[in-house]
């Protein structure tokens, strides 16, 4: 079983592209919509969000965690690791990704939540493997806002997009990570503003190296379970625009208290 967690419905594009993978399991996937957006939250505040995700994903047998969340993946991945590693796999968005920029000469730009570029840690993760890697890191929050609530065609939203786009073109960044899990839903957008900049979802880059982990274990058929920290029809309605939900979310028995 793989379990798979956000802070809302931006991680479903994560199991959507594991599903167009070809990857066939067991998918439990909890979006903590009580607690939405983690962008916005403390380090300490999202650790204890994700201690206990781990632990209800542990008792429900999943083995393994995907981190469909670049804000967590940036700030508690260590945590998780030290404490739960010899229970669980936990597959970090972040630490995954960065490898493939190993010979990037070119500026890489960073979309991302507030909480993401504070800690710096695309840029933190390429340089490990890239020292001389150019990597400029913009905080675009209200994406988030964007993506849930379908403000596409809002005027104040497109306007916000483009001068955030804008920034990254006038920093000569020809490829741009989109550095959280709802933002790839913006793409068609991104691209009418910038439409030679390669925009980049980490999520496929992490897929593409665990792919045969994931294959190992492979059931015949995929079944789907959808657990939330509260609200799970509203969950329901705004994930189907992302995700084919015919499983009716239900609300996880420890976020009831």
């Amino acid at each position: 079983m793989i379990g798979l967690f956000d802070s809302g419905v931006g991680g479903l594009s994560v199991l959507k592209a594991i599903t167009e993978n070809g990857i066939k399991d067991d998918f439990i996937y909890f979006g903590d919509t009580k607690n939405v957006p983690y962008g916005t939250k403390t380090k300490d505040e999202i650790l204890s969000f994700t201690k206990d995700i781990m632990e209800f994903f542990i008792k429900k047998g999943a083995d393994c965690a995907i981190m469909a969340c670049n804000t967590s993946s940036a700030l508690v991945y260590e945590d998780l690791r030290k404490k739960f590693s010899d229970k669980i796999k936990i597959y970090p968005l972040i630490q995954y990704a960065a490898p493939f920029f190993k010979n990037e000469k070119e500026t890489i730009g960073v979309m991302a939540t507030n909480a993401t570029v504070k800690s710096r840690a695309y840029t933190r993760e390429i340089t490990k493997i890239n020292p001389r890697a150019n990597i400029v890191e913009l905080e675009c929050q209200k994406f988030v806002e964007i993506v849930e609530k379908m403000l596409y065609s809002d005027p104040l939203s497109l306007n916000y997009i483009e001068e955030k786009v804008e920034y990254l073109k006038n920093a000569e960044c020809k490829k741009i990570i989109l550095g959280c899990t709802h933002f790839p839903y913006l793409v068609p957008v991104f691209k009418k503003f910038a439409p030679d900049i390669e925009f980049i979802d980490p999520a496929k880059l992490l897929i593409k190296s665990i792919q045969k982990e994931l294959f190992v274990n492979q059931s015949e058929e995929s079944s789907f379970e959808f657990y939330v920290s509260s609200d799970p029809e509203s969950f329901k309605q705004s994930g189907s625009m992302f995700f084919d939900i015919k499983e009716q979310p239900k609300l996880a028995e420890f976020a009831k208290v």
